[in-house]
């Protein structure tokens, strides 16, 4: 245990001094294996560990979403997301709002990336709702909190992370994040009806359009959503697993992309060199938290752990409510996908000693996940939507997050507290 935390220490120190995240498990991660067990088991630990996930079939999962959500995101995509959230949404109050929460949640369902939501949707909404009279703070806070959904609406790479540690049902978490990720859309859409229903200044009205022009309007996206459902209704009805459904979805963008006369070569290769440096980053992060969690195995910090807590004789809830402390406390100075990587190694066999279950802790997790990157001082997004738009500051940006963040604890208390709204689907799933 105390070697464990030693090398839990060493590893945050390591991180803090600027050193990437991936290599710095690997480096702590092979020392305290080489301490316990001596070098060569630790050399040999290491290179089993890398050559069999890396030619593991479910790794490739990856790569093939990674790809989708690139040619999905030069198929420029989220303008007409945007636009078509606008026409049905816009005549309302706090509208262009609302429009912005949808098309950042239509966004997601295809790119699976948290910080490509809130980049994108910031260049395509901030500048309409400014122009209608919105306040920098609130367009700035809604487009950073949307954007977390990204990392919860399958398909998420952060959820295949999870999935990949503890050696779980990928597909099962897909589907798990349905529900959660539509409750999500809806706290939102909810939280801005009450915000411009309490200050009606604060969300101005849009335009308002017939409905043969909110009709056509459907015509730019609906071939995306098409895919989306098929890939996602694939894995739910057992027709194909999720590397096969990675596989459909980044080959049926390719031909989304064709059909808008938006591919050329040059677009081609550039998605798939950019497809393929966010794997590689994703694998040796992947890779690194996998010899960390060998090294925290062997130092027993997972038993350990879990001869504590009984000893202290706690309720499973009360253990469950101190690891979502824990959570949001790392959240405010580590960024989503790395909080999951350090900690989920050694929170997840307490857990399911606990008898909680795994599937339902890995979108819990996701849950605090996103909160955790709308959340001072560090909030990746709010930095993502600062270096999008120079001219407003973070004040300004934390300033419109704050009522997001406190949707944010509600629906995490909803999910906590009534795990079905998470486990129902994957009951169902064929």
């Amino acid at each position: 245990m105390i070697l464990g935390a030693i090398g839990l220490a060493v590893l945050l120190l390591v991180a803090f001094i600027g050193v990437p995240l991936g290599l710095t498990m690997m480096i702590v991660g092979f020392g305290g294996f080489a301490v316990v067990r001596g070098t060569d088991a630790a050399i040999a630990m290491v290179g089993q560990t890398i050559t069999s996930n890396s030619m593991s079939y479910g790794f490739i999962v990856v790569p093939l979403f990674v790809l989708m959500g690139n040619f999905i995101f030069r198929a420029d995509l989220a303008r007409d997301l945007y636009r078509a959230s606008y026409t049905w949404f816009g005549r309302y109050p706090g509208g262009l709002a609302m429009s912005t929460i949808v098309a950042c949640g239509g966004f997601s369902a295809v790119s699976g990336s948290s910080v490509a939501t809130a980049a994108t949707m910031g260049k395509v909404a901030y500048p309409e709702m400014r122009r209608y009279g919105y306040s920098a703070s609130i367009s700035a806070g809604t487009i950073a909190a949307g954007g977390t959904i990204g990392i919860l609406i399958p398909p998420s790479v952060v959820l295949v992370l999870y999935g990949l540690l503890i050696e779980g049902d990928i597909g099962a978490l897909f589907i798990a994040g349905i529900v959660p990720g539509v409750l999500s859309v809806l706290s939102y859409l909810l939280l801005i009806a009450l915000l411009c229903w309490i200050k009606p200044d604060l969300g101005p009205r849009g335009e308002v359009f017939p409905m043969s022009e909110r009709l056509a309007s459907i015509k730019g996206i609906w071939p995306i959503m098409v895919l989306f459902l098929f890939v996602i209704g694939g894995i739910y009805f057992g027709i194909f697993t999720p590397t096969e459904a990675g596989g459909i979805g980044a080959v049926g963008a390719l031909g989304f992309c064709l059909l808008r006369r938006r591919m050329t070569w040059s677009v081609f290769f550039e998605s798939i060199f950019e497809a393929g440096k966010m794997s590689a980053m994703i694998f040796t992060v992947a890779l690194g938290a996998l010899i960390f969690s060998n090294f925290v195995e062997i130092a027993r910090m997972p038993s350990e752990l879990e001869a504590w807590v009984e000893s202290m004789n706690l309720a499973p809830m009360t253990v469950m409510w101190l690891i979502l402390a824990i959570y949001l406390v790392l959240g405010c100075v580590f960024d989503g996908p790395a909080m999951v990587l350090l900690t989920v190694p050694l929170f997840a066999p307490l857990v399911e000693l606990l008898g909680f279950d795994l599937i339902w802790f890995g979108i819990v997790v996701v849950i605090v996940t996103e909160i955790s990157m709308v959340t001072p001082p560090v909030g990746i997004n709010a930095f993502v939507m600062k270096s999008v738009l120079p001219e407003v500051s973070l004040g300004e940006i934390f300033k419109g997050i704050a009522p997001f963040w406190v949707a944010d604890i509600a629906r995490l208390l909803i999910i906590v507290l009534y795990p079905p709204v998470v486990l129902y689907l994957p009951t169902l799933m064929g």
